[in-house]
């Protein structure tokens, strides 16, 4: 044990670092961006959310974002394209305008985690562009404007959705996207 982890002078006592803790002793991971998660539902449609809903969030922006890329990838295929440009991706006028409301609320979300978890999806046939890649932050805060609404939408009065809710949002964009 080092003093950096030690307390009560001549009679101190020590306890074990973060790093010596066995497997099921260590402290739960901290989810990245819960915060931002967390304000954006609030901006978009007064929700509180907690933690626990970060990864249904996850889940659900990672979907929708594969599928996206998927109808972006058939259609570059269809136009004779080589690369998923921006002007591949199927996005209405409805999810335009949750993008806009993003970017007015200033809120950031890291373009690194949604590109480790779309590494996880099955491969594209075609890859993406830089520009269409640069993109991803913003789709994946408008889709979390999007799904905010849909709860609203759903249970005007709702304040904090529970499974059911995140349910049958899903299976709205699962119609739509």
């Amino acid at each position: 044990m080092t003093p950096v982890n030690a307390t009560g002078g001549d009679k101190w006592q020590t306890y074990p670092m973060i790093a010596q803790l066995p497997p099921d002793k260590m402290p739960p991971p901290r989810p990245v961006g819960a915060r931002q998660f967390q304000r954006l539902f609030r901006g978009a449609a007064g929700l509180h959310l907690d933690k626990a809903d970060l990864k249904r969030y996850e889940e659900f922006i990672d979907h929708r974002i594969y599928r996206l890329l998927l109808r972006a990838e058939a259609d570059a295929k269809a136009g004779g394209d080589v690369l998923i440009e921006p002007w591949n991706l199927p996005i209405t006028a409805g999810l335009q305008e949750c993008i806009e409301q993003f970017r007015k609320m200033d809120e950031t979300i890291e373009l690194a985690p949604i590109l480790d978890r779309l590494a996880h999806r099955p491969p594209l046939h075609f890859s993406y562009s830089a520009e269409t890649e640069a993109m991803l932050p913003d789709l994946a805060g408008g889709l979390g404007v999007a799904v905010a609404r849909a709860l609203k939408i759903i249970e005007p009065d709702l304040k904090n959705p529970q499974t059911a809710q995140w349910e049958l949002a899903s299976r709205i964009f699962e119609l739509l996207l």
